[in-house]
């Protein structure tokens, strides 16, 4: 399997629960409106504060019409990488994949081979859950001390496109406040894990990064 899009680049959080990300919503034509387009990458401490929760979100833009025939794809596979030692390279990798109407996760595990290309952690397998459907109630599944999800959710990303073009145009001095959410009332497909902070190694501080990747 190879890198088909990187989400982001470099997010360090902290394990208080201080979280840097970046995200983008607009994509290259290959990967943009598909299972390999990554909107949003999360990581914070849970509820739970022995936990940290990581979140994907892929397939932006969704409309209420279009989520509902909105799909994970089976060929690609989600893949968070965490980096515990401060080089930038990832010492675990958490593995999420389609299979039927279920999303298995794979993970904490040391990868393979770090990089682009990856295997799948199948002797590492940490839950299944079923993927919730839209319009219904969420489904969460609990296994091995960790909590999983898929489906459908609202876009949580907030920005004035229309305002920050007008400030790129020189028409606008800055953003107002509020500003008009433009993600408001689109929906993206959500791939959450939460994981006790144990699994993680023992560092203050991790770096957290994701990947798609699709089978070749």
């Amino acid at each position: 399997m190879k890198k088909s899009k990187i989400a982001l680049g470099l997010s360090l959080i902290t394990i208080t629960g201080l979280v840097f990300m970046a995200a983008d919503h607009a994509d290259a034509p290959a990967v943009t409106g598909n299972a390999a387009d990554i909107t949003d990458v999360y990581a914070f401490q849970g509820q739970d504060t022995n936990n940290m929760v990581f979140v994907v979100n892929t397939q932006g833009l969704l409309t209420p019409n279009a989520t509902a025939s909105a799909a994970f794809n089976e060929n690609v596979m989600i893949e968070i990488n965490i980096d515990n030692n401060g080089d930038n390279v990832e010492d675990l990798v958490i593995q999420a994949i389609k299979r039927n109407n279920k999303m298995y996760f794979f993970g904490p595990v040391a990868p393979g081979t770090p990089g682009i290309s990856s295997m799948v952690k199948t002797n590492a397998m940490s839950g299944s859950v079923d993927i919730s459907k839209y319009g219904s109630a969420p489904i969460i599944a609990t296994e091995n001390g960790m909590k999983f999800f898929a489906g459908p959710r609202d876009d949580p990303f907030f920005f004035d496109l229309g305002r920050f073009n007008s400030i790129l145009a020189g028409s606008a001095p800055g953003f107002n406040n509020p500003g008009t959410d433009t993600f408001a009332g689109t929906n993206v497909l959500a791939t959450i894990v939460e994981v006790p902070k144990s699994l993680l190694g023992s560092s203050a501080t991790i770096n957290v990064w994701a990947e798609t990747k699709k089978k070749q």
